[in-house]
């Protein structure tokens, strides 16, 4: 079962709880070892608190055109296809603009003379390895890089299987609603938000609601982060769009302190395993649910 955790705000405490639920998952390793993905490559940082071993890397990139001057006419038909104007004719020069290409192929499919192919451009890396029984891969995009969403994209297809089955695959989305958000999203079985219950928190929560449930499709729970604070905002709002809220975590000096220090919630608060497994059944019932023809 795949589950992306996501956040429209930042600072809620995203990595704090998919960490903790991988951690919990991967105590009696059942019904298998866990697969943990830090899908925000702009600043990944499970890595911090899961140490892991890394044992494989490789470059990744996307495709982006390359002219034989010698082949080209300077037609300008590349430069019309081109959705994203990542390339253009001016005289006989032909410009091309690597931050703004899609990969898409669309200018060597329609070039009269054949003059365009393609060329990987490195824009990050993936690696992966084992941190104790839980599975890790992240990606991380070159400094100065435009799009994340190529890199989310590659590291997804070299480490979730065709068919996961039973075993818990857990994605780490970057804050926000933007197009990685969505990558990292597309294709799970469940999002679990987490939030604040403050003004702030609600608003971002709305907007990534929208994206996930609205216009992906996909079941949305929520975590409700540093409860104790803020107002009654987001549990009027979820009893109101029938999202249920599946945990709350009270604010605990303790949590900020081992987080802080580069430590893990279940790490210095054992109680709160038991919880996540909780969490993770809770999530099970209701995939199984919408399988099964139910609704959320």
């Amino acid at each position: 079962m795949i589950t992306t955790v996501a956040s429209g705000k930042g600072g809620t405490g995203k990595t704090t709880v998919a960490v903790s639920l991988a951690l919990s998952l991967a105590e009696s390793a059942s019904p298998a070892n866990p697969l943990f993905l830090d899908c925000d490559v702009e600043e990944p940082n499970a890595a911090l608190f899961l140490r892991p071993t890394i044992q494989e890397r490789r470059e990744v990139g996307q495709m982006i055109p390359e002219v034989d001057l010698e082949k080209c006419t300077y037609c300008g038909r590349c430069a019309e296809v081109c959705q994203y104007h990542a390339i253009a004719v001016v005289g006989e020069k032909v410009l091309v603009f690597p931050e703004l290409c899609h990969g898409c192929g669309s200018c060597s499919l329609n070039c009269p003379t054949g003059a365009i192919h393609e060329v990987l451009d490195v824009i990050g890396t993936i690696e992966r390895g084992w941190a104790g029984s839980v599975e890790f891969a992240q990606g991380t995009m070159n400094v100065g890089e435009p799009m994340a969403v190529p890199i989310i994209r590659q590291l997804k297809q070299w480490t979730i299987p065709l068919n996961p089955g039973n075993r818990p695959v857990i994605l780490d989305a970057s804050p926000g609603t933007a197009c990685p958000v969505v990558e990292s999203m597309r294709g799970a079985d469940f999002v679990l938000m987490v939030t604040e219950p403050t003004p702030f928190g609600l608003h971002d929560l709305l907007l990534a609601v929208e994206g996930a449930r609205d216009e992906l499709g996909l079941l949305v729970g929520v975590v409700i982060n540093r409860e104790g604070v803020g107002d009654q905002g987001v549990d009027d709002y979820c009893a109101t769009e029938d999202i249920p809220i599946l945990m709350r975590i009270p604010l605990d000096r303790r949590i900020a302190e081992a987080y802080s220090d580069g430590g893990t919630l279940v790490e210095a608060l054992p109680e709160y395993r038991e919880q996540f497994k909780n969490l993770y059944v809770a999530i099970g019932r209701l995939v199984a649910g919408r399988k099964g023809g139910g609704a959320q």
